[in-house]
């Protein structure tokens, strides 16, 4: 959390805000935060910068400057990226702070500091591991049913594990793995390449569905998420599984349940999505 819906409602809604302003200043709470370059060099580089736009790819949010130079920023766990105008009270969690040329600033915040700053060229993208080796998003046209069920063939781990490991499709997280899993009626412990071509359609049809929804929705809020805004998502209200341990199923009214996989709890219906491994 945030997942690829959070995300990418953070840069829709503040993007016609600072794309094309200079920044002027860049004040550093909180160094630790910036892992390339030095915090000096990465104040010294965005200094005078004119933001070109702000994009999104999978998780990570890409601010493109006008000399060429890449701001990555990964919100992780409990990042905030929040746009305010210069005389507002800052979040007490800020670690960065950009000031911007019309008396405005856009805040980095992060309770827990997990998230990632990096100052790169496009020659460089390659060493951001996470953001070059991403898979295809949801809702994208590389992300065909023909792409899934090349990427499942190929894999003997849980589907679980499978969905929210990046390389195979980038910009799912816990949350919308499991909603997407409930709605195809699939259990998170099959393994990856036992799906049938039917469950694989219906698992393409309901990764989409679920993300779409939670853009539509301004994403799932339940503790640190707001958007670029300081607003909450609500998606969390019309969840299927999620955080829902104990709460009759939307689909058969049978109780949802939580099992802990591979370190992640993990929500779903045991009736609805029952466990049947062929291979």
């Amino acid at each position: 959390m945030p997942e690829m819906p959070e995300v990418e409602n953070i840069v829709v809604g503040i993007k016609d805000f600072i794309e094309n302003k200079k920044i002027v200043d860049v004040e550093i709470i909180k160094g630790d935060i910036i892992k390339s370059p030095s915090s000096d060099e990465y104040k010294k580089l965005l200094q005078d910068r004119i933001i070109k736009s702000l994009k999104r790819r999978g998780k990570y949010i890409i601010m493109s400057l006008d000399d060429g130079r890449l701001n990555i920023i990964h919100l992780r766990m409990t990042g905030k990226l929040l746009y305010k105008q210069e005389n507002e009270d800052i979040d007490k969690y800020s670690c960065v702070i950009y000031h911007l040329e019309d008396k405005t600033k856009l805040i980095y915040a992060d309770i827990r500091r997990l998230g990632t700053l990096d100052l790169i060229t496009t020659d460089e993208i390659s060493r951001l591991k996470g953001l070059y080796t991403l898979g295809a998003e949801p809702l994208s046209s590389e992300f065909t049913i023909e792409y899934l069920k090349d990427c499942l063939d190929k894999s003997k781990t849980k589907i679980k594990p499978f969905l929210l490991n990046q390389k195979n499709v980038a910009g799912l997280g816990n949350i919308y793995v499991d909603e997407a899993l409930a709605i195809s009626k699939i259990h998170p412990e099959r393994k990856a390449n036992s799906l049938s071509d039917e469950e694989i359609e219906k698992l393409h049809q309901a990764i989409n569905l679920v993300i779409s929804e939670g853009i539509r929705d301004g994403g799932t809020s339940f503790r640190d998420y707001r958007n670029g805004l300081g607003e909450k998502g609500s998606h969390q209200d019309k969840l299927y599984v999620y955080n829902r341990k104990g709460k009759k199923c939307r689909f058969c009214h049978n109780l949802i349940t939580k099992i802990v996989l591979n370190g992640r709890g993990t929500y779903f219906c045991p009736n609805c999505q029952k466990l049947n491994d062929d291979k």
